[in-house]
Protein backbone atom coordinates (compact mmCIF):
# COMPACT_ATOMS: atom_id res chain seq x y z
CA UNK A 1 0.00 0.00 0.00
CA UNK A 2 1.26 3.47 -1.19
CA UNK A 3 2.02 6.43 1.22
CA UNK A 4 -1.26 8.49 0.12
CA UNK A 5 -3.44 5.11 0.25
CA UNK A 6 -2.01 4.64 3.43
CA UNK A 7 -2.99 8.47 4.82
CA UNK A 8 -6.79 7.77 2.51
CA UNK A 9 -7.24 4.79 4.77
CA UNK A 10 -6.57 6.51 8.31
CA UNK A 11 -8.57 8.85 7.53
CA UNK A 12 -11.47 6.86 6.14
CA UNK A 13 -11.02 5.45 10.09
CA UNK A 14 -11.41 8.40 11.13
CA UNK A 15 -14.98 9.24 9.83
CA UNK A 16 -16.07 5.32 11.57
CA UNK A 17 -14.48 6.90 14.87
CA UNK A 18 -17.02 10.15 14.22
CA UNK A 19 -19.61 7.46 13.63
CA UNK A 20 -18.92 5.19 16.49
CA UNK A 21 -18.65 7.79 18.64
CA UNK A 22 -22.21 9.73 17.86
CA UNK A 23 -23.95 6.08 17.95
CA UNK A 24 -22.18 5.79 21.32
CA UNK A 25 -23.39 8.86 22.72
CA UNK A 26 -26.59 8.51 21.52
CA UNK A 27 -27.22 5.14 23.13
CA UNK A 28 -26.15 6.51 25.73
CA UNK A 29 -29.31 8.69 25.67
CA UNK A 30 -27.81 12.06 25.33
CA UNK A 31 -29.42 15.03 23.03
CA UNK A 32 -27.20 15.84 20.54
CA UNK A 33 -27.42 18.94 18.70
CA UNK A 34 -25.42 20.49 15.96
CA UNK A 35 -24.02 24.17 14.66
CA UNK A 36 -22.94 25.26 11.11
CA UNK A 37 -21.92 27.84 9.13
CA UNK A 38 -22.96 26.14 5.94
CA UNK A 39 -19.35 27.13 4.56
CA UNK A 40 -17.34 24.06 2.46
CA UNK A 41 -15.56 23.42 5.35
CA UNK A 42 -19.01 21.93 7.31
CA UNK A 43 -19.49 19.58 4.36
CA UNK A 44 -17.61 16.82 6.11
CA UNK A 45 -19.57 16.42 9.31
CA UNK A 46 -23.00 17.64 7.47
CA UNK A 47 -22.42 14.86 5.39
CA UNK A 48 -21.79 11.79 7.91
CA UNK A 49 -24.59 13.51 9.91
CA UNK A 50 -26.92 12.93 6.92
CA UNK A 51 -25.66 9.45 6.65
CA UNK A 52 -26.27 8.12 10.12
CA UNK A 53 -29.15 10.88 11.50
CA UNK A 54 -31.02 12.77 9.52
CA UNK A 55 -33.06 13.76 12.40
CA UNK A 56 -30.46 15.41 14.31
CA UNK A 57 -31.02 19.25 14.85
CA UNK A 58 -28.68 21.38 12.54
CA UNK A 59 -29.11 25.22 13.79
CA UNK A 60 -27.94 27.74 11.62
CA UNK A 61 -26.83 31.03 13.53
CA UNK A 62 -28.74 33.95 11.31
CA UNK A 63 -27.42 37.04 12.34
CA UNK A 64 -29.23 38.80 10.13
CA UNK A 65 -25.21 39.72 8.53
CA UNK A 66 -24.96 36.95 5.99
CA UNK A 67 -24.07 36.84 2.55
CA UNK A 68 -27.40 36.48 0.47
CA UNK A 69 -25.17 33.54 -1.01
CA UNK A 70 -24.80 32.13 1.92
CA UNK A 71 -28.52 31.72 2.58
CA UNK A 72 -28.92 30.02 -0.83
CA UNK A 73 -26.37 27.40 -0.17
CA UNK A 74 -27.31 26.32 3.16
CA UNK A 75 -30.77 25.76 1.69
CA UNK A 76 -29.78 23.89 -1.00
CA UNK A 77 -27.20 21.62 1.12
CA UNK A 78 -30.32 20.89 3.69
CA UNK A 79 -32.33 20.02 0.69
CA UNK A 80 -29.71 17.96 -0.97
CA UNK A 81 -28.87 16.19 2.36
CA UNK A 82 -31.74 15.69 3.45
CA UNK A 83 -31.39 17.86 6.69
CA UNK A 84 -32.93 19.21 9.71
CA UNK A 85 -31.93 22.42 9.86
CA UNK A 86 -33.57 25.37 12.23
CA UNK A 87 -32.71 29.18 12.46
CA UNK A 88 -32.24 30.62 15.55
CA UNK A 89 -31.81 34.27 15.25
CA UNK A 90 -30.52 37.12 18.16
CA UNK A 91 -32.74 38.06 20.54
CA UNK A 92 -31.90 41.86 20.38
CA UNK A 93 -33.48 43.74 17.28
CA UNK A 94 -30.84 45.39 14.88
CA UNK A 95 -32.85 48.97 16.12
CA UNK A 96 -31.32 48.41 19.21
CA UNK A 97 -27.78 47.61 18.44
CA UNK A 98 -27.07 51.06 17.14
CA UNK A 99 -24.78 54.40 18.97
CA UNK A 100 -26.52 57.44 19.69
CA UNK A 101 -25.99 58.61 15.68
CA UNK A 102 -27.18 55.28 14.21
CA UNK A 103 -24.05 53.72 13.87
CA UNK A 104 -24.96 49.88 13.79
CA UNK A 105 -22.67 47.99 16.59
CA UNK A 106 -20.57 46.35 14.14
CA UNK A 107 -18.78 49.51 12.85
CA UNK A 108 -17.62 50.09 16.83
CA UNK A 109 -17.55 47.30 18.83
CA UNK A 110 -17.37 44.26 17.06
CA UNK A 111 -16.76 41.92 20.07
CA UNK A 112 -20.46 42.88 21.61
CA UNK A 113 -21.77 42.64 18.03
CA UNK A 114 -21.09 38.88 18.02
CA UNK A 115 -22.36 38.46 21.02
CA UNK A 116 -25.59 39.70 20.48
CA UNK A 117 -25.94 38.26 17.21
CA UNK A 118 -23.96 34.73 17.78
CA UNK A 119 -23.24 33.72 21.08
CA UNK A 120 -26.36 35.09 22.86
CA UNK A 121 -28.73 33.16 20.58
CA UNK A 122 -27.10 29.94 21.56
CA UNK A 123 -26.98 30.19 25.09
CA UNK A 124 -30.14 28.72 25.48
CA UNK A 125 -29.11 25.97 23.45
CA UNK A 126 -26.38 25.10 24.99
CA UNK A 127 -28.91 24.41 28.34
CA UNK A 128 -31.64 22.45 26.62
CA UNK A 129 -29.22 19.71 25.32
CA UNK A 130 -26.25 17.29 26.35
CA UNK A 131 -24.16 17.90 23.64
CA UNK A 132 -23.07 20.59 20.74
CA UNK A 133 -21.44 19.06 18.22
CA UNK A 134 -18.81 21.85 16.43
CA UNK A 135 -16.52 21.22 13.28
CA UNK A 136 -13.92 23.48 14.91
CA UNK A 137 -9.98 22.53 13.69
CA UNK A 138 -7.21 22.87 15.57
CA UNK A 139 -5.37 24.02 12.01
CA UNK A 140 -7.52 27.03 11.90
CA UNK A 141 -6.22 29.60 14.80
CA UNK A 142 -4.46 29.49 18.02
CA UNK A 143 -6.81 29.57 20.37
CA UNK A 144 -8.39 26.77 18.54
CA UNK A 145 -5.24 25.11 18.57
CA UNK A 146 -5.52 24.93 22.26
CA UNK A 147 -8.71 22.88 22.70
CA UNK A 148 -9.33 19.43 23.29
CA UNK A 149 -11.64 16.86 21.44
CA UNK A 150 -14.29 16.97 24.55
CA UNK A 151 -14.79 20.80 25.64
CA UNK A 152 -17.19 21.78 28.97
CA UNK A 153 -19.27 25.16 28.02
CA UNK A 154 -20.84 27.63 29.84
CA UNK A 155 -24.45 25.85 30.05
CA UNK A 156 -25.48 22.42 30.23
CA UNK A 157 -23.49 21.22 26.95
CA UNK A 158 -20.50 19.44 26.59
CA UNK A 159 -18.50 20.65 23.29
CA UNK A 160 -17.62 17.32 20.70
CA UNK A 161 -14.93 18.63 17.91
CA UNK A 162 -14.86 15.24 15.50
CA UNK A 163 -12.54 16.99 13.10
CA UNK A 164 -10.06 18.52 15.53
CA UNK A 165 -7.06 17.21 14.17
CA UNK A 166 -8.40 17.40 10.66
CA UNK A 167 -6.35 19.85 7.96
CA UNK A 168 -8.18 21.92 5.81
CA UNK A 169 -6.38 19.38 2.97
CA UNK A 170 -8.67 16.64 4.39
CA UNK A 171 -11.97 18.57 4.38
CA UNK A 172 -11.60 19.18 0.77
CA UNK A 173 -10.37 15.91 -0.02
CA UNK A 174 -13.64 14.54 1.65
CA UNK A 175 -15.54 17.12 -0.50
CA UNK A 176 -14.55 16.25 -3.28
CA UNK A 177 -14.50 12.54 -2.95
CA UNK A 178 -18.14 12.83 -2.18
CA UNK A 179 -18.97 15.43 -4.70
CA UNK A 180 -20.42 17.84 -1.98
CA UNK A 181 -21.54 21.25 -2.29
CA UNK A 182 -18.77 23.88 -2.27
CA UNK A 183 -19.64 27.29 -0.87
CA UNK A 184 -20.25 29.83 -4.13
CA UNK A 185 -18.45 32.13 -2.60
CA UNK A 186 -14.86 30.50 -2.70
CA UNK A 187 -14.17 30.92 -6.25
CA UNK A 188 -14.08 34.57 -5.86
CA UNK A 189 -11.82 34.35 -2.82
CA UNK A 190 -13.80 33.79 0.68
CA UNK A 191 -12.57 31.15 2.35
CA UNK A 192 -13.26 31.52 5.73
CA UNK A 193 -17.03 33.04 5.40
CA UNK A 194 -19.05 34.96 8.38
CA UNK A 195 -21.32 37.85 8.47
CA UNK A 196 -20.76 40.63 5.28
CA UNK A 197 -19.77 43.42 7.02
CA UNK A 198 -16.66 42.01 8.80
CA UNK A 199 -15.51 39.48 6.05
CA UNK A 200 -13.42 39.68 3.18
CA UNK A 201 -11.59 37.81 0.45
CA UNK A 202 -7.92 37.61 0.88
CA UNK A 203 -5.19 35.52 -1.18
CA UNK A 204 -3.16 35.34 2.01
CA UNK A 205 -2.14 31.51 3.52
CA UNK A 206 -4.44 31.51 6.52
CA UNK A 207 -7.83 31.86 5.41
CA UNK A 208 -8.69 33.36 8.86
CA UNK A 209 -7.34 36.37 8.21
CA UNK A 210 -10.05 37.20 5.62
CA UNK A 211 -12.27 37.91 9.50
CA UNK A 212 -12.53 41.35 10.87
CA UNK A 213 -9.52 42.48 8.62
CA UNK A 214 -7.23 44.85 10.18
CA UNK A 215 -8.80 44.14 13.62
CA UNK A 216 -7.32 42.05 16.78
CA UNK A 217 -10.06 40.48 16.95
CA UNK A 218 -10.14 36.40 15.46
CA UNK A 219 -12.91 34.59 17.36
CA UNK A 220 -16.71 35.29 17.25
CA UNK A 221 -17.14 33.72 20.68
CA UNK A 222 -18.64 30.66 19.91
CA UNK A 223 -15.28 29.07 20.28
CA UNK A 224 -14.04 31.25 23.85
CA UNK A 225 -17.08 33.00 26.11
CA UNK A 226 -19.39 30.03 25.03
CA UNK A 227 -16.41 27.70 27.21
CA UNK A 228 -15.43 27.29 30.41
CA UNK A 229 -11.74 27.63 31.09
CA UNK A 230 -10.79 24.06 32.51
CA UNK A 231 -8.86 25.94 34.89
CA UNK A 232 -11.21 28.30 36.12
CA UNK A 233 -9.10 31.06 34.89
Amino acid sequence: MSQVQTLQAMKLRSTDIIREKLQQLREKGKKMFITSSFQTQSMVLLHIISQIDKDMEVFFINTGYHFPETIVHKNFVASTLGLQVKEIKPLTPKSLQRDAQGNLLFTFDPDYCCYLNKVQPLEQLIEKYDIWISGVRADQSEHRNMLSEFEPTRGNAIRYHPLLRWTHKDVMDYVRKHDLPVHPLEARGYISIGCEPCTRALSEQNPRNGRWFGMRKTECGLNNESLKNPKGQ
